[in-house]
């Protein structure tokens, strides 16, 4: 596979790496999931499953620092799976797959944030249904032109976005120390569900939630051609994005359930609006906080707008998607067209769906061509290539990559059926539409 991604800059350092990743990890979802997940696990024993979407972020985790660290290029997944796969001949097929699903998969998760973050807006101004339309739609706007730019500028922004974004969390923490009840926050009993099965499958929904708010830890991985040293630098950006977002996320749902009850923390909307409120007996408290939120809701969306452009520019170069989409910008060196491509779909999309749906969604498309895939391809390369230079090798392989499979299905198995029929159709309709290609390639040849 040639992957020639000369005309970009390599203008990241790890810190800024390490930024656009964790930027792109907390958004408004963690203030979205927060709610849904009390309410499913029925109270403080959600720790179960922030716990356990952040053992999977792990796990998962280090198959994204050896293949980032192996292939530093751009488009991540698309590259990894080429080559993981070629030696069984389907290299070309995975990461067109992969391709397939992201035209639909990438604007959609543009779409939850802008949906997420034009829902939270809706605590300062009441707003219908079809003026939350234009906010999120706004949005997305708002950061294609923000992004249209060069690298350096933009790792710059990251900076600041994720000082915002990490003082808040901070805030948020400390602030409600003076008010926090452990015995309340810590009651993690699982007794309130009449059949193990019934908690089984809250678990298992409730996880896929709090997996939602930890994406993100692999965008560095779509950047790969812009980071400086990246042998180095790509494993090192996804285990402290990792870490330290684990830990703001504990502590952020350990202190919440401390401070409010978990029949409120479950039935709001606002849950960072009303702590701040409740904590400081203020509703100006309350606005501030709200707006800083959204702030956190744009940084991320900046983020993952900018590693998804990458993908179809890497495709491109490749001859396997429309030539336009490698067009590099001739002074600010981006790919332009693939930016404002994502982000032109994002923006449709933006105003076709609703939050909760977008969220499962994301989820099970992911799962099997990219995450679960990637795992599994990972493990039959380096058995068939033992000698193989790996900068970057995981503590105890196979077990984190097992584990990270392992945890993957168990999502998948307790998704609902729809999304795993959207899930599966997926695949089958881009074999399809592959193997028609790959037909009408023969014949013009």
């Amino acid at each position: 596979m040639s992957n020639d991604n000369s005309k970009l800059e390599r203008g990241l350092s790890i810190w800024q790496a390490t930024a656009i990743n964790m930027i792109d990890m907390v958004g408004i979802g963690p203030f979205v999931t927060i709610p849904l997940i009390v309410g499913m696990m029925k109270g403080p024993a959600s720790i179960y499953a922030w716990l356990l979407g952040a053992l999977l972020a792990y796990m998962d985790g280090m198959v994204w620092a050896e293949l980032g660290a192996k292939w530093p290029e751009a488009g991540g997944s698309y590259v990894f799976l080429n080559k993981l796969y070629s030696h069984l001949k389907i290299g070309r097929l995975m990461s067109f797959l992969f391709i397939w699903q992201t035209t639909i998969q990438a604007p959609l998760v543009i779409a939850s944030g802008a949906i997420g973050f034009a829902q939270y807006f809706s605590y300062l101004v009441p707003v219908t249904d079809i003026q939350q339309k234009m906010v999120s739609g706004g949005l997305v706007i708002l950061l294609v032109a923000l992004l249209y730019r060069n690298i350096k500028s933009i790792g710059k922004i990251s900076v600041v976005l994720w000082i915002i974004t990490g003082g808040t969390i901070l805030w948020l923490i400390f602030s409600g120390l003076p008010q926090f009840h452990l015995a309340q926050a810590v009651n993690w009993h699982i007794s309130g569900f009449d059949t193990s099965a019934l908690l089984f499958v809250a678990l298992g929904n409730s996880t896929i939630k709090a997996t939602y708010s930890y994406l993100g830890y692999y965008n560095v991985c779509h950047l790969g051609a812009e980071i400086r040293n990246p042998a180095k630098s790509i494993p090192r950006s996804i285990l402290i994005s990792i870490t330290g977002i684990a830990v703001l996320y504990l502590a952020m749902q350990t202190v919440i359930l401390g401070v409010l009850p978990a029949s409120l923390v479950g039935n709001t909307k606002y849950i960072a609006s009303i702590y701040f409120e409740h904590v400081y007996n203020s509703h100006t408290v309350g606005v501030i906080a709200t707006i800083l939120v959204l702030i956190i809701g744009l940084a991320s969306l900046f983020s993952a707008i900018l590693g998804y452009s990458r993908i179809p520019y890497a495709a491109a170069l490749n001859g396997d998607f429309f030539k336009v989409f490698a067009k590099v910008h001739p002074k600010h060196k981006f790919p332009h067209i693939s930016l404002l491509a994502i982000g032109g779909m994002g923006f449709i999309f933006s105003l076709l769906f609703r939050l909760g749906e977008v969220i499962s969604a994301i989820l099970m498309m992911r799962i099997l061509i990219q995450f679960a895939s990637q795992a599994v391809g990972l493990i039959l390369y380096r058995y068939h290539h033992p000698k193989e230079d790996m900068p970057y090798k995981m503590p105890l392989f196979p077990i984190p990559a097992l584990l990270c499979i392992g945890i993957w299905l168990f999502l998948f198995y307790n998704g609902e059926t729809k999304f795993q029929l959207y899930a599966l159709g997926i695949i089958v309709s881009g074999c399809i539409a592959y193997f028609i290609r790959e037909q009408l390639a023969k014949k013009n040849a």
